[in-house]
C-alpha cells in the first residue's frame, strides 16, 4: 500500500498533552493515535515504519498570512518555491493575501490563483478576496467553503488595497458574510507622519525611522475603529500583525473579535534596525523592546490567538534601496516554527502553546474541515522535529525564492525533519519531495 506509514516512539504534542506514541496514517488520514505506541495489530504490506525517538510530532501548521507573490511578482517568489520553503519548515496549509497583480478582489482572480495553485503547490491552500471601495457584490456572493475569508486594509501598503471610506467599510462590516481579517494602520496617520518625517529628512530617511512613521498611535487608533465596527453590526473580526502591547491589551482571545500576532514582531525589537536596515522593514513596523515582550506575553496568554508569519518575500536588490523606495516585508515561513520552539526554551511558551497558536487555533478560527489537530479521521498534515538538533540559520540555506532571511545568524535547537501533506511525505531530512501536491482546504460554514 503506498503512502502508508506507522510512526512510533515519538513525543506527540496535541490538544494541550504531551505523550509518548505512535500514529498510523492511511489512505491520506490518521487512521489512529495510539498512546503508548504499541506497533498496530497488523501493519499493511508497504507500510514505512519511521522511529521517532527523540522526536516530537505535531500537527502541520497552518499558516494563515501569506504574500507568495503569484502572480504579479514571481521574480521575488511563486508558489512552488515558496510551498518548498514552507514545507522545510513544518508547514503543511497556507492563506494567501489578495495585494498579488491583479489584485485578488473579483471571483474570477481568485479562482486564477486556485488554477496555478493546483498546478504547483506542494500544500493545502486557500485565498482571500480582498476588499476594495467597488467590490462589495464581490464578497457577498462568495463561496464561504472555499474562499477563507475577506482581507481588508485599513492603512496602506504593499500594492493598491486601501478601504478607509466610512460608507464602505459600514458596508462591509455589516454584509460580509465571512471573517474579516483587517490590516489595521491609521491612514490618515500614516500620512501625515510621513509628510512631518520627509520634511525633516528628505532622501535621509532610514529603517529607524519607520516604527516612528508607521506608529503606535496609527495602529492603535486602526484597531480601535475595526473593533468598534465589528462590534456594532456583530461581524467575525481577525486582526492581524498586531505590534503593539497597548493593542495586544485590547484583546481576550475569544469571542467574535479576535488577533494574530507574527513572527517578525515576536523575535525583533527596534534595536534590529540598526543590524538590519531594510532587511527587517515591514508593515506594520516592529516596534519597541516592551511592546516585543508584551506580545510574547500575550501569546502565552491566549489574548493573541494565532501565530502566523507574514511571509512577505522581496529581493535584496529591492531591500538594499533607499528607505522610500526599499519595500516592505520579510521572508519568515521556513524557520517560524523552530524560531518559536526556540523561545520556549526560555520559558517563553510551553511547546504545547506554540502548537495551539501555530496549528490548533488556525483551524478552529477559519473553521478549516478536519486540518489542525492529531486525530483519527483527520487529514495526516503531519511535522516532526528534532528538539536537539541544532542549526545555524544562513542566507545559503534559504529555499525562498528571494535567497535570504533576517535571521542569517540565529542559532536554533530544533530542526524540522519531515513534513507530511495529506498523508505523503514531501519534505525529509532536508529533502523535498516534490511529486507531492497539495489540496484546497475547505471550510465549515
Amino acid at each position: 500500500m503506498n503512502d502508508t506509514y506507522y510512526i512510533h516512539n515519538a513525543r506527540i504534542l496535541n490538544e494541550g498533552l504531551s505523550i509518548q506514541g505512535g500514529l498510523f496514517i492511511a489512505d491520506g488520514l490518521i487512521q489512529d493515535v495510539y498512546p503508548t505506541a504499541p506497533p498496530p495489530p497488523l501493519l499493511p504490506a508497504g507500510c514505512t515504519i519511521i522511529d521517532a525517538t527523540g522526536k516530537w510530532v505535531l500537527p502541520g501548521v497552518i499558516d494563515t498570512h501569506v504574500h507568495f507573490r503569484e502572480p504579479g511578482a514571481m521574480h521575488k517568489a511563486d508558489i512552488a518555491s515558496e510551498t518548498g520553503a514552507a514545507a522545510a519548515g513544518g508547514v503543511t496549509s497556507f492563506i494567501d493575501m489578495p495585494n498579488t497583480s491583479p489584485p485578488a478582489t473579483t471571483i474570477e482572480v481568485v479562482e486564477e490563483k486556485y488554477h496555478r495553485a493546483a498546478a504547483a503547490s506542494l500544500l493545502n491552500y486557500s485565498f482571500y478576496l480582498g476588499a476594495a471601495h467597488d467590490n462589495l457584490s464581490e464578497i457577498r456572493r462568495m463561496d464561504t467553503r472555499r474562499i477563507a475569508a475577506v482581507k481588508l486594509f485599513l492603512g496602506s501598503s504593499t500594492g493598491p488595497l486601501l478601504l478607509n471610506d466610512d460608507y464602505a467599510l459600514s458596508a462591509l462590516f455589516a454584509e460580509s458574510p465571512a471573517l474579516i481579517a483587517a490590516h489595521c494602520e491609521d491612514e490618515d496617520i500614516l500620512q501625515r507622519n510621513m509628510a512631518i518625517f520627509r520634511a525633516q529628512y528628505g532622501n535621509a530617511l532610514t529603517s529607524a525611522h519607520h516604527p516612528l512613521i508607521r506608529s503606535e498611535e496609527a495602529c492603535l487608533r486602526s484597531t480601535e475603529r475595526a473593533m468598534r465596527l465589528a462590534a456594532k453590526y456583530g461581524a467575525r473580526l481577525h486582526v492581524l500583525h498586531i505590534t503593539t502591547a497597548r493593542e495586544a491589551a485590547l484583546f481576550t482571545g475569544s469571542g467574535a473579535i479576535t488577533a494574530e500576532a507574527c513572527i517578525p514582531h515576536l523575535w525583533f525589537y527596534d534595536e534590529a534596525y540598526d543590524r538590519l536596515q531594510h532587511l527587517v522593514k515591514c508593515n506594520p513596523a516592529v516596534k519597541t523592546r516592551a511592546d516585543r515582550d508584551a506580545l510574547r506575553k500575550a501569546v502565552a496568554e491566549g489574548r493573541l490567538s494565532t501565530i502566523a508569519t507574514d511571509h512577505a518575500p522581496h529581493t535584496r536588490n529591492e531591500k538594499q534601496q533607499p528607505y522610500l523606495t526599499a519595500p516592505s516585508g520579510t521572508p519568515s515561513i521556513q524557520y517560524a516554527l523552530p524560531l518559536m520552539l526556540e523561545l520556549c526554551r526560555s520559558r517563553l511558551f510551553t511547546p504545547e502553546t506554540v502548537v495551539e497558536r501555530m496549528c490548533h487555533a488556525p483551524a478552529q478560527l477559519f473553521k478549516i474541515d478536519r486540518r489542525g489537530f492529531l486525530r483519527a479521521g483527520y487529514h495526516a498534515d503531519i511535522t516532526l522535529v528534532d528538539p536537539d538538533c541544532p542549526q545555524t540559520i544562513t542566507h545559503a540555506d534559504v529555499r525562498s525564492k528571494c535567497g535570504w532571511t533576517p535571521y542569517d545568524g540565529v542559532t536554533v535547537n530544533v530542526t524540522v525533519t519531515h513534513t507530511f501533506v495529506n498523508g505523503k511525505l514531501v519534505f525529509e531530512y532536508g529533502r523535498i519531495k516534490n511529486d507531492a501536491k497539495g489540496t484546497p482546504l475547505a471550510f465549515c460554514t
